[in-house]
C-alpha cells in the first residue's frame, strides 16, 4: 500500500478518472452527477453515482466513457492534496448528500478532511493514488467492464446508485489474461453446468435461493458428504442429529439473535411462542454437550451433523448454489479442554487437506483476527481475545504454514483458521475453516469436572470441511468445467454398441458393469452412433465402452477415457478392474 506505483493505487487512481470522465460527460446543460465513493478492488475499480432524474450511461456508453478517461490521461501528472475544515469540506460538497455523509464520518472518528487533485478534478479522498498517473498508468491497461445497481452503503432502505465497474492490471497482456480466465470462467458457469448435466433446478413456486437437487445432483452431494464423513469418522467423530427450528431463547444466549436477527426466517407458533429456522448449528449442538455431567477423562466430545440451514438472504444477493437460503453444512464441533485444542485442530488440518488434495485445490492459510477497534462487533474480552488468537498463531507456524494475517476476519465469537483454495482458473476461494471458540461454552456454561474434582470451563472447535455444500458444489462444478472425476460422476461408464445387432453384446457389458457397482448407462436410442459419441462428450461420461463387430468376435469392448482418449480394446474383466481401481484411489 505504501509504494505509490502498487496495483491497488492505480485501480484507485482509475476510480478518479473515471468519476472525472464521467462529469465531463454527463454534466451538461445544468444536469448533476453526484459523486458517492470510489474504491480499488480485487480485479480493478467501480464508482458509485447519482445521475437523478438525468440521463444515465448504458453498456453501449461504457466505449464513451472509457475513450474520456484515456483522453484525459495525459493531463493528470500529478496528484496534490489539502487538508481542509469542517465548513469547507461541507461548502464544496453542496448539494451531494452522500458526501455530506462521508465528511459527517470522517468528522466522528476524529480524522482529518483531506482532498485529492489531478487536473480539474478534485474528490474527497484519504488517499492512495499513484503519483504519476500519465507515466504510471498504460493506457491500454485498464477496461470499463459493466454497469450495476447498488444502494448506497448497500441498504435497500437507501437510494439505488449507478456502479460503473472497471476492470485495471499492471499490463496490457495481464488485462488480457484475465479477460480470457473471464470468458473461460462463463463456458464454466455452474449454473449453465447444473443444468446441462441434469445435477439442480429452481422452481419459482418453491422460491428464490431454494435449489432442488435431482437424483444426479444429489447422488454427488451424498458422495462427498460421505466421503467427509469417512475422514471424520477416522479421527474419533461421533454423527448427531438436531431440529430445524429453534426457539428464540437458544439464539439470545449464544448471542446470534442480536446478531443476525435480520436474516432470520422467523416463525409464531399458534401459542404466540417465537421460533427461529436455523441459520446455523453450533447453539443446538451445544445442548447435546449440556445434557449430562462431563469428567476430563471422557472429553473431547466430537459431534458431526450435515444438515440444512436456513437464511433470509436478500433478493438481489443470491447466485445460483454460491448464495442460497437453504443450504446443508457438513458441521462439525468439539468440546474439549484448551490443553486439547492444538491436537484437535491438527487432525482437522489433516482432513481438509486429505479432502481438498483429492481434487487438485492448492490451499493456503488465512488466520482471521478480530478487529481491536471494532470491539462492539465480538463476544468476550480482549484477554480471552488474546489468547485464542496466540493458540492459532502457534498451530500455523508449527505447521510451517504459509499463512497471512486477515484482520476483522474473524467470527463474532473467536478467531479461525479460514482455507483458501486456488482453483483450476487460478481464482482463490474461502473453503473450509476451524474456529476456536471460549465464548459459547461461557454463555451456555459448559464445563467438565477436572483432576481435582473442580468445574474447569472448556472450549469449543468449529469445523466445517466443504461449510455449505453448495457452494463447494458451485467452486468443484467450475474447477473441474462439469467433468468430475470417476469416483464422483453420476454416470461413469456409458456402454454404447456400434450398430442395433451389437445391442444385445452391449446390454451384457452393461449388466456386468451394474453388477460390479460401477454407475452405468447404455444408449440403445434411434441416433447415429456419431451422435451417441458426442452426447457421451456432452454429457462429461469418463469412460465410453464401445462395442461392434470387432469386439465381440474378440470377446473384448473398446475403453474410451474422456481425459486421455481412446485406450483400446480390452476384455470386460479388465475394464471392471481398471474402473474399480480408480474409483477406489479417488484419483482427481
Amino acid at each position: 500500500m505504501k509504494d505509490p506505483l502498487s496495483l491497488e493505487h492505480k485501480r484507485h487512481t482509475l476510480a478518479h478518472l473515471l468519476a472525472a470522465a464521467v462529469k465531463d460527460l454527463y454534466e451538461k446543460d445544468g444536469a448533476l452527477v453526484r459523486l458517492a465513493i470510489g474504491p480499488a478492488i480485487d480485479n480493478g475499480f467501480y464508482y458509485d453515482m447519482d445521475f437523478g432524474g438525468n440521463k444515465k450511461p448504458t453498456a453501449d456508453d461504457l466505449k464513451d466513457i472509457e475513450k474520456k478517461m484515456r483522453k484525459i490521461l495525459p493531463s493528470w501528472k500529478e496528484f496534490s492534496h489539502r487538508e481542509v475544515s469542517i465548513d469547507e469540506a461541507k461548502s464544496w460538497a453542496g448539494e451531494n448528500r452522500y458526501k455530506h455523509e462521508l465528511i459527517d464520518e470522517i468528522i466522528s472518528r476524529g480524522e482529518k478532511i483531506t482532498f485529492y487533485k489531478a487536473g480539474d478534478f478534485e474528490d474527497l479522498c484519504r488517499g492512495g493514488h499513484t503519483t504519476n498517473p500519465a507515466a504510471d498508468i498504460a493506457p491500454d491497461s485498464f477496461k470499463l467492464s459493466r454497469l450495476a445497481g447498488a444502494y448506497w452503503r448497500g441498504d435497500e432502505k437507501n437510494a439505488m446508485l449507478t456502479r460503473i465497474y472497471g476492470l485495471a492490471f499492471d499490463t496490457a497482456d495481464e488485462l488480457k489474461a484475465y479477460e480470457a480466465m473471464l470468458a473461460e470462467a462463463e463456458k464454466r458457469d455452474h449454473k449453465k453446468l447444473g443444468r446441462e448435466l441434469d445435477l439442480f433446478a429452481f422452481s419459482d413456486l418453491v422460491g428464490s435461493g431454494l435449489p432442488l437437487w435431482t437424483p444426479r445432483g444429489t447422488l454427488v452431494r451424498n458422495l462427498l458428504d460421505d466421503y467427509v464423513w469417512e475422514l471424520r469418522r477416522a479421527a474419533g467423530y461421533e454423527k448427531v442429529e438436531i431440529p430445524h427450528i429453534t426457539k428464540k431463547e437458544l439464539y439470545e444466549t449464544s448471542g446470534h439473535w442480536d446478531k443476525f436477527k435480520d436474516e432470520l426466517f422467523r416463525i409464531t407458533t399458534r401459542e404466540g411462542h417465537e421460533f427461529a429456522m436455523k441459520p446455523m448449528n453450533c447453539p443446538h449442538h451445544t445442548q447435546i454437550f449440556a445434557r449430562k455431567k462431563w469428567s476430563y477423562r471422557e472429553l473431547p466430545q466430537r459431534y458431526a451433523n450435515t444438515t440444512v440451514c436456513y437464511r433470509d438472504e436478500q433478493s438481489g444477493e443470491l447466485s445460483g448454489l454460491s448464495r442460497v437460503r437453504a443450504f446443508a453444512q457438513d458441521d462439525a464441533h468439539v468440546f474439549c479442554r484448551s490443553s486439547q485444542v492444538k491436537e484437535e485442530f491438527l487432525k482437522v488440518w489433516d482432513i481438509i487437506h486429505s479432502f481438498y488434495s483429492t481434487f487438485g485445490f492448492s490451499l493456503k492459510l488465512r488466520l482471521s483476527l478480530h478487529d481491536p477497534a471494532r470491539p462492539e462487533k465480538y463476544l468476550g474480552g480482549a484477554e480471552v481475545w488474546k489468547s485464542a488468537e496466540a493458540a492459532l498463531r502457534e498451530i500455523a507456524v508449527e505447521k510451517k504454514a504459509d499463512y497471512y494475517e486477515g484482520v476483522g476476519e474473524a467470527a463474532f465469537y473467536g478467531p479461525k483458521l479460514d482455507f483458501m483454495a486456488d482453483d483450476s482458473l487460478g481464482r482463490r476461494w474461502q473453503v473450509a475453516t476451524v474456529q476456536l471458540d471460549m465464548n459459547m461454552p461461557e454463555r451456555f456454561g459448559l464445563s467438565c469436572t477436572n483432576e481435582k474434582g473442580q468445574e474447569e470451563r472448556i472450549v469449543m472447535i468449529h469445523a466445517a470441511i466443504m461449510g455449505s455444500i453448495e457452494r463447494f458444489m458451485s467452486i468443484l462444478i467450475e474447477h473441474t468445467a462439469g467433468s468430475f472425476p470417476l469416483w464422483l460422476s453420476p454416470v461413469q461408464a456409458v456402454v454404447i454398441p456400434v450398430a442395433e445387432a451389437h445391442a444385445e453384446a452391449a446390454g451384457k457389458a452393461h449388466a456386468a458393469l451394474r453388477a460390479a457397482g460401477i454407475r452405468s448407462d447404455i444408449d440403445l436410442s434411434n441416433d447415429s452412433f456419431g451422435k451417441k459419441i458426442r452426447n457421451a462428450k456432452t454429457s462429461r461420461v469418463p469412460y465410453t465402452i464401445i462395442i461392434g463387430e470387432k469386439d465381440i468376435a474378440a470377446g473384448k469392448a473398446t475403453l474410451e477415457s474422456r481425459d486421455h482418449g481412446q485406450i483400446g480394446q480390452l476384455p470386460i474383466d479388465d475394464i471392471l478392474k481398471r474402473l474399480k481401481a480408480e474409483i477406489e484411489e479417488r484419483k482427481a
